[in-house]
């Protein structure tokens, strides 16, 4: 498989850069078509990079040519030009000691464009306060980069998720951008959840 990361004009980038992945070559067991519909097929895996086959996922190409894969697109920020994706920023997180859970979303930032916005939630052993949101941010920036720390850390007991224990990124984007939650929330566990974080707003 001729896989290469690029941009959406197809321009290879550089290692470490973070991009779209797309395979530049068929291979036997690839998708072939959506049945009925040849149109839809092509506007969906052929349209964002000219001539290649993308299915939305992001990645990075390291210096020995292994890729990494970063999440889908939907789930990668734009950080003043450089693509991270939210789940790499997640597994920095829960890879230090105190930390149980995090996830994470873009937020509007003045100068960047878009912001890192962190929720997390501790262990026992945790002590939410600005001396751990400096040792989270610093320990992000080893296992990463400078680029990917958090702008915003916010301490919290539990994340709002659905009945079938999926994090509502769209939520915590709304409270990240201080906007109001105005789509369906009927599918999520536990309000009280969502209640106390804009609580915690004000």
């Amino acid at each position: 498989i001729d896989a290469i990361v690029c941009d959406e004009r197809g321009n290879e980038a550089p290692p470490n850069r973070g991009g779209l992945l797309a395979i530049r070559t068929p291979w036997p067991s690839m998708l072939r078509g959506v049945y009925g519909d040849r149109q839809r097929f092509i506007d969906t895996y052929f349209s964002t990079v000219d001539g290649m086959y993308f299915a939305g996922d992001s990645a990075r190409r390291d210096d020995r040519g292994y890729f990494w894969i970063m999440g889908r697109v939907d789930d990668v920020i734009n950080v003043s030009g450089h693509r991270l994706g939210t789940m790499e920023v997640e597994s920095a997180l829960v890879s230090h000691p105190a930390v149980v859970e995090a996830a994470v979303v873009g937020m509007p930032h003045e100068i960047k464009g878009t912001g890192i916005a962190a929720f997390v939630t501790l262990d026992s052993s945790g002590e939410p306060g600005d001396e751990l949101k400096a040792a989270l941010c610093k320990h992000v920036a080893k296992e990463i980069g400078a680029i990917a720390k958090p702008d915003m850390i916010r301490f919290t007991d539990a994340l709002p998720k659905t009945r079938s224990g999926i994090i509502m990124r769209r939520l915590l984007r709304d409270i990240a951008a201080g906007a109001e939650s105005t789509g369906d929330v009927t599918t999520l566990e536990d309000f009280s959840v969502l209640a106390r974080l804009r609580d915690d707003e004000e």
